[in-house]
């Protein structure tokens, strides 16, 4: 598509193989195709310097499980960023942690304006301060719980964003989405066919052709 700048997605991870299933299904790899977005993994282990390939140490002071090493993360961001930094400074980083601030659809919007997102992927008991400190730009969160990894945060976050990308999704849905990407959901209870399944009614308002009814039913939901 003409005058559309391709957004780029990029995931540090130690897990590179759990991105490409989703990324490259449904309206996300449609819009690869099409060269709106690109979507690569890249696997932590490849900047870090021991035979081992570790990526985890223990905690200072003390504490359970091993946290992740700011080192390698470090080398890794400044690697993938310069690749777009050679065309573009809009580059944005952010580390998935469900201490981060809850991640909206103002932030969906906001962030499909850069050229490229770089989502640092956290595992273990977590990942050393210093890369909210010094390396992420911001910490986000998808709710307020923990999950064994942040590739799922991360493509949460991307298929929010890749929403927001002209072109990625259809005329139609696109003006839906608009109208609603502050809520980013439906605003009332949508049915379709059949009109009665096992005694379950569709509201007979939506039956009547009465529009004026229906906006009306709609905005009390």
């Amino acid at each position: 598509m003409p005058n559309v700048k391709r957004r780029r997605f990029d995931f540090i991870t130690i897990f590179p193989e759990t991105i490409a299933p989703y990324a490259q299904a449904s309206i996300l790899g449609r819009a690869q195709k099409k060269q709106l977005i690109e979507v690569h993994a890249h696997d932590l282990r490849d900047w870090t310097t021991d035979k081992h390939r570790t990526v985890d140490d223990t905690p200072y002071g003390g504490g359970a499980g091993m946290l992740m090493k700011v080192e390698p993360i470090e080398k890794a961001v400044q690697a993938i960023g310069a690749r777009v930094r050679r065309r573009s400074k809009k580059t944005r980083v952010i580390l998935t942690a469900a201490s981060g601030k809850p991640f909206t659809q103002k932030d969906a919007r906001r962030l499909a304006r850069y050229d490229q997102v770089i989502f640092i992927c956290g595992r273990y008991e977590g990942v050393d301060h210093r890369v909210a400190e010094y390396v992420a730009d911001e910490c986000l969160s998808i709710g307020p719980y923990v999950l064994t990894g942040g590739e799922l945060p991360a493509l949460v976050m991307t298929d929010a964003i890749a929403r927001m990308v002209p072109g990625v999704l259809g005329s139609k849905e696109s003006l839906k989405s608009e109208s609603h990407d502050e809520e980013g959901a439906m605003e009332y209870p949508q049915y379709t066919k059949p009109e009665v399944y096992k005694k379950w009614k569709v509201p007979e308002v939506l039956l009547s052709g009465d529009h004026k009814k229906i906006a009306e039913w709609r905005e009390t939901k």
